[in-house]
This record gives C-alpha cells, structure tokens and sequence, in this order.
C-alpha cells in the first residue's frame, strides 16, 4: 500500500470500487502551535503534511453520493467532505440552505466553494458556519469564508473565540444549544473551547479533533496535541453518550461505526 495515500484518493477510489474494502490508518492533530501533523501507523511511514502543497480538491462523501438531493429536499442533512488531504471541512445541506463546520487552512475558502457548488448551493444559502476549535487547521479560512457567506452566523466555542479572527461577532454555543437543527456538544481537552456536532436525526456526528479515525475505528485524540488530556477522554464519554451511526472525524476517514464503537473506546480510555 502506498503510504503517500490521502484521503482524497482513499475517498475516490471508494466511489469507484463496488466490492472490496480499503483500510488506511493515520492520526492527525493539531500541535500547540497550530501547525497540522500527520503521524505514522501500521499502514507505514506517513510524511508530515506540508499545508502549502495539501491538494484541496473537493470530495463529496461517497456514502451520500446517491439521492442526494432527495435528501436534503427531504430535510434531512446531506454532509459534504472539503477534503484538504491532512484535514477536512464539512459542507451540511438541508432544505437549500447549507451549514459549514471549519473552514480549513488559510486559503481553503476555494476549495468549499466547490463543494457548496458540488452539493448545489452558494454561498448565499450558507446560512451558518460552525467552528470546532481555534486551530489554524481548522479555523484558518475564517475571514475569508465569513466574508463570502456574509449572511451566515458565525458560531465557536467560548473559549476558543478570542483566539479567531472574523470580521464579525462570533456567537458562543456549547450544550444545550442548537444550530440548524445540530446539537451543539461541548468536547474541552483538544482546546478548552472544543465543540462536537451532533445531528441526531440522521445520528450523524462531527467530533472535530475530539477523536480520530485511524485503521477504519475511531481513536482517542492525541495526547501530544491536546491541551488538557484527561478532559479530553472525560469528552470522548460524553460522546459516547448520543446515538450515533455515522461519525465524520477531521483527521483520518469517516467510521461507520455507531453508539456501541464509541462506548468501548471511552471504556478503553477510561473516559
């Protein structure tokens, strides 16, 4: 297997191939001085990311690839992947308005206006753009994706704000809160102000750097990257806690995996 391999590939040739299974295991975090890491794992050697090369060509998740339309017609969220090969950004659609999760590295503002195209709106449908956390990997394209969706809330974790730049108010949510009918689940270890999306009518979840996705399961965060570990495991048993079938994780692949996978690695960490 090539350990050059990125998600994009992995994701392409999932759409392409009807039988057979493609397991590819990295872990990646964000360091404290924001800058993204790629770790090695049993697949091999994997260099670090340089985010000046990341191929950001767009991928729209293959597992939402059919009726698509249908869906989000229906009301019910359609996730795009904004691949950026080390990290990824999220493009929710429902009803023609669109909700962002992330923005990326610096300059990833084209690469979501692909996908928004992709997935059939504009920025004048993004009505909402939700930050997981501070990290430059992950909040890097604010500015600019809050100045080309310039009618969508902005929304972030407490903590975490003062350390975003946007050119305008950015709302804080944690528990309790609601964002285009996403629950709002706050998940501190990563960053003190980490957040989770949960959607719990498709048991969609988006856990940001929360957990990983790494050899086709989910993983703890990584201990390295995280401000406050023990918190962070205390958040991965809050997780465990929704119902869940779908998890979308910022590093690594999508885990098919449910409620039962993310009780059993909470009662592994110990969380």
């Amino acid at each position: 297997m090539n350990p050059r391999r990125t998600r994009r590939t992995f994701l392409t040739d999932l759409g392409r191939t009807a039988a057979g299974v493609v397991v590819v295991g990295f872990a990646g975090a964000c360091s404290s001085d924001d800058q993204p890491v790629l770790q090695a794992t049993a697949a091999g050697p994997t260099p670090a990311a340089d985010p000046t090369a990341a191929d950001s060509t767009p991928t729209a998740d293959p597992a939402t690839a059919s009726d698509d339309a249908t869906s989000a017609d229906a009301g019910q969220i359609v996730p795009y992947t904004v691949d950026l090969d080390f990290v990824a950004a999220f493009v929710l659609v429902r009803g023609g308005e669109a909700a962002i999760v992330d923005t990326g590295v610096a300059g990833s503002e084209g690469a979501i206006e692909a996908v928004l195209a992709e997935a059939g709106v504009g920025w004048g449908e993004v009505g909402h753009v939700i930050l997981t956390h501070q990290h430059g990997d992950h909040a890097g394209s604010l500015e600019a994706v809050a100045g080309l969706a310039s009618g969508a809330a902005l929304y972030g974790g407490a903590a975490d704000i003062p350390n975003m730049t946007a050119p305008r108010e950015i709302s804080a949510v944690g528990d309790g809160d609601t964002v285009f009918d996403l629950a709002i689940i706050e998940t501190p270890g990563h960053t003190a102000g980490h957040l989770s999306v949960h959607d719990p009518a498709s048991r969609l979840l988006i856990t940001g750097d929360a957990l990983v996705g790494e050899g086709g399961a989910l993983s703890g965060p990584a201990s390295q990257f995280s401000a406050d570990m023990a918190t962070a495991i205390t958040s991965v048993g809050k997780l465990a806690e929704l119902d869940v079938q779908r998890t979308l994780v910022s590093h690594g692949f999508p885990v098919e995996g449910g409620t039962a996978e993310l009780v059993a690695l909470a009662e592994q960490l110990g969380g």
